[in-house]
């Protein structure tokens, strides 16, 4: 098809990607298709605002309105980026503030009595050593974590009392915080009771 005889049809935006394409190579050469297509846009234009539609029937305009009412309970508002950015901006502020709370329950000192020490090598492998502790009551026991910066506490072992060295799971990366807690028998996935004892790495 001749170049020419696109112009109706770019005007009205029927024209496939590649063939608009070849069209636009070609009017940038031809100056009366520039010229034809300028009229058409123009007619295009002047019959679009020149058409008057017909106002809806009144009972038309009803029936639409209650079927939107009778869906309303299904529509779900839709929040501004804004308030989802603020919302997430709270969420993540409450989070930092429930780490930094049990960081500074993590504090407390452990009992005269009590001795603890935690050996990490220079692996991040980690061993925890108890002496004057007594045996966990019955139905619980002892669990220790660790808690790195700005994440929860992973648990990684379980002692019945004083121990001369247990290893701990996984490793213990810088700046975490390892911690004891007494939970229920088997272990729990997080701290149920106030850590017994805690120290930083």
């Amino acid at each position: 098809m001749d170049a020419h005889d696109l112009t109706a049809a770019y005007a009205l935006d029927a024209l496939d990607p590649d063939e608009a394409e070849a069209y636009e190579r070609h009017l940038s050469q031809c100056e009366e298709c520039r010229e034809q297509l300028a009229e058409l846009n123009e007619t295009a234009t002047a019959l679009a605002f020149s058409a008057v539609a017909p106002a809806p029937p009144p009972r038309l305009r009803a029936s639409i309105l209650d079927a939107a009412a009778a869906e309303r309970s299904n529509v779900v508002p839709l929040l501004r980026r804004r308030w989802v950015t603020r919302g997430l901006a709270v969420a993540a502020a409450a989070a930092a503030c429930i780490v930094v709370g049990l960081a500074v329950s993590l504090s407390q000192s452990s009992p005269p009595q009590q001795r603890w020490t935690v050996s990490v090598g220079p692996t991040g492998k980690a061993t925890i050593s108890v002496s004057g502790l007594g045996a966990a009551p019955r139905g619980k026991t002892y669990e220790a974590w660790v808690i790195p910066t700005g994440h929860a506490p992973r648990p990684v072992g379980l002692f019945s009392g004083s121990t001369r060295g247990m290893s701990l799971r996984g490793t213990v990366p810088r700046h975490a915080v390892v911690a004891v807690t007494l939970e229920p028998a088997g272990g729990s996935d997080q701290p149920t009771t106030t850590p017994i004892f805690s120290t930083s790495t």
